[in-house]
């Protein structure tokens, strides 16, 4: 982490958090809500949420755009969860329900699932469609933040 300030958006309540350095963001708390800011599980957030998110956090935000009845996307599920133990607290990852939120998925121009959308400084830096194990994962979202 750089010498300065991480702002992040608590998955719980929506509030926006300032992490000073050295401080270690495992173990960060919300200050509003009191939950803790990294658990190493992607969050299911809403549409509202998920503005918050890419709006509010000056940490890259890794999207999952999943549906229910998506097989691929349920066979990526575990696999995006684990990645999220492998980037967490360098990224935050989000899970957002194309069939609960079609409004915002159709906003983002969402064709197929399961996509992964990456945020940095609230501007959408690369999509990625169909299923991929927690490594291709975590390489992919790397890769494209080096760009």
């Amino acid at each position: 982490m750089s010498g300065t300030d991480i702002q992040i958006a608590c998955t719980a309540c929506g509030a926006t958090n300032r992490l000073p350095p050295g401080r270690d963001p495992r173990e960060a708390r919300c200050g509003k809500c009191r939950a803790a800011l990294f658990s190493g599980q992607p969050a299911d957030v809403d549409g509202p949420m998920f503005q918050r998110q890419i709006g509010r956090s000056s940490i890259p935000v890794l999207v999952d755009v999943w549906a229910p009845w998506c097989g691929p996307c349920r066979m990526m599920a575990p696999e995006f969860a684990r990645a999220a133990g492998m980037l967490e607290p360098e990224m935050r990852l989000i899970k957002l329900n194309s069939e609960a939120e079609p409004q915002t998925a159709a906003a983002l121009g969402i064709r197929g699932i399961p996509t992964l959308l990456l945020y940095r400084g609230g501007r959408e830096v690369a999509r990625q469609s169909g299923a991929m194990d927690a490594a291709g994962i975590a390489g992919w979202a790397r890769a494209q933040l080096r760009h």
